[in-house]
């Protein structure tokens, strides 16, 4: 993960003192997850995003899908044009808070090998998206 210093210290002095708020993105596009697999790859070619987070019907983040997971769904032997967001999805999360350190957030991401981790509040709303630096 490449980290941007606003302040001239040390990258792990940094790293301990800022939290997820400070570093994440805007939530970005935000989708049903009865919603299709279809339908979502044109949501995000439309939006023009890399990811999709993923709300219940009341309004709960219950994940982040990529394009290149919903391609690979499209593509699997079993695919049909009714499978859903929340059957890719399966269990809900993972997730971080805004109050997370950018250490821990980092640490988490690295050993779960994710590219993007969306942001919560305590009700479960998304408040953004914590992604890798490409």
């Amino acid at each position: 993960m490449t980290l941007v210093q606003m302040q001239p210290r040390s990258a792990s002095a940094n790293l301990m003192h800022r939290t997820v708020v400070d570093a994440m993105e805007a939530a970005g596009p935000q989708v049903c997850d009865d919603m299709t697999v279809e339908v979502a790859l044109s949501v995000m070619a439309s939006a023009r995003a890399g990811h999709l987070l993923v709300c219940d019907n009341d309004g709960s983040c219950t994940g982040l899908v990529t394009q290149a997971q919903l391609a690979a769904v499209r593509d699997s032997d079993g695919y049909t044009d009714r499978v859903r967001l929340r059957d890719v999805l399966g269990d809900r999360g993972p997730f971080t808070s805004p109050r997370t350190t950018m250490a821990e957030a980092e640490h988490a991401m690295r050993y779960r090998r994710l590219d993007a981790l969306p942001v919560v509040d305590e009700q479960g709303s998304a408040l953004g998206v914590l992604a890798l630096a490409r």
